[in-house]
């Protein structure tokens, strides 16, 4: 599946989502880790677990350390998140964020447990797929908070494209698939609303804490 252009650099855009996701954890405490989420069964402390494993086992993957699973797997970190969830998230993001910075990773071959035992895909992909999980993962958050979750339209336009470029359909329903089946984008929706339904989300979901 091919998202974006191999030689695209979309290293700002991806930055900005990522810190824009770190913004919003910096305001989780202990007593929210139990509100659900719009991931389907994951309370906030799954859902943040798992968005700190990613972001370890992608920076792993741009230095070319990803094929070690024991980064990818969840359980080595959830105990950072349980006792302090803002800081265990902010400094994966920051892991990330600088690995990614390093030169010549549009061109560099990412190994992706996710994607396969063997699997390689180059580093523009890779951070495509990462910068997609982040602005969805950032709407999770956000909305099981109860909190707006706001990016720059230079974001979301970048996004947009990327997201519906994603097939729909029965390879939605393994259980492996990141993402659910699309839902249908409610009237008077915004783009933010058809990127998060067209990953599975409905874009009025209500499960954690009342918006504010």
């Amino acid at each position: 599946m091919q998202i974006i252009d191999e030689s695209t650099d979309i290293r700002r855009e991806h930055r900005t989502a990522v810190l824009a996701s770190v913004d919003v954890v910096n305001t989780v405490k202990h007593a929210d880790l139990a509100l659900q989420t719009p991931c389907a069964g994951w309370d906030l402390a799954r859902l943040l677990t798992h968005m700190t494993a990613q972001h370890r086992g992608f920076a792993a993957a741009a230095r070319g350390n990803g094929a070690d699973p024991t980064i990818w797997e969840e359980a080595m970190w959830a105990d950072a998140v349980a006792t302090d969830p803002a800081g265990a998230y902010a400094a994966a993001a920051a892991d990330v964020l600088d690995a990614f910075a390093a030169e010549n990773m549009l061109e560099a071959m990412f190994t992706l447990p996710d994607f396969g035992p063997d699997a390689k895909i180059p580093g523009a992909q890779a951070i495509g797929f990462h910068f997609v999980d982040y602005v969805v993962h950032g709407w999770d958050v956000a909305r099981a908070l109860g909190v707006p979750f706001t990016l720059p339209d230079d974001v979301i336009a970048t996004a947009l494209p990327m997201v519906l470029a994603i097939p729909d359909g029965d390879i939605r329903t393994s259980e492996k698939s990141p993402f659910g089946l699309a839902v249908a984008v409610p009237e008077g929706a915004d783009d933010l609303d058809r990127i998060v339904a067209h990953l599975g989300r409905t874009p009025g979901w209500s499960g954690g804490r009342p918006l504010q």
